[in-house]
C-alpha cells in the first residue's frame, strides 16, 4: 500500500521505495503515449489507416498501465535489493522475467546464446518418417 502525501494541484503517490507524480485527476502529468503521437506511429504502419477513438482510448491506456507495472515492479525490486534508486537492470529483470523482453543496449554486454529447443526421441523418429515418405515421391 502506497503512502499519499498531499500538495497544491498534484498529489505523490509513495509506492514501496518509489515515487510517482500524478495530477489530482489520476491521470499522469507527462502522459508516456500521446494520442497525436499514436496517430503518427499508426501512419508510419500505413498512412490509409485511422483508429477509432475508442481504439485509440484504449491503446493510450494499454501503455500507460504497462508503463505503471513495468515501475512499480522495478520499484519492488530496487527495494529489494535494499536501493534508493530504480536502476537500469531493474526495469531490465521485470522485463525480461514477466514480457521475455530484451532491451539491447542497455545494461549487460553480454551475448545472449539462442536457446535452441531439445529434440524429442519421438520428434526424430516423426522427422525420420516425414523423410522417408518424401523420397518415396
Amino acid at each position: 500500500n502506497g503512502i499519499i502525501l498531499a500538495q497544491t494541484d498534484e498529489f505523490y503517490v509513495v509506492n514501496p521505495g518509489c515515487q510517482h507524480k500524478t495530477h489530482q485527476s489520476g491521470q499522469a502529468k507527462d502522459d508516456i503515449l500521446t494520442r497525436p503521437r499514436l496517430q503518427d506511429l499508426v501512419r508510419e504502419v500505413d498512412p490509409t489507416e485511422q483508429l477509432d477513438e475508442e481504439v485509440e482510448e484504449l491503446l493510450l491506456q494499454l501503455a500507460d498501465d504497462f508503463v505503471e507495472s513495468t515501475v512499480g515492479a522495478a520499484c519492488l525490486l530496487a527495494k529489494h535489493r535494499k536501493a534508493s534508486t530504480v536502476e537500469v537492470k531493474d526495469v531490465q529483470l521485470h522485463l525480461e522475467r514477466n514480457w521475455n523482453m530484451w532491451i539491447p543496449g542497455f545494461g549487460t554486454d553480454e551475448l545472449r546464446p539462442y536457446k535452441r529447443a531439445t529434440i524429442t526421441e519421438a520428434h526424430k523418429q516423426r522427422l525420420a518418417l516425414i523423410r522417408k515418405t518424401l523420397k518415396k515421391y
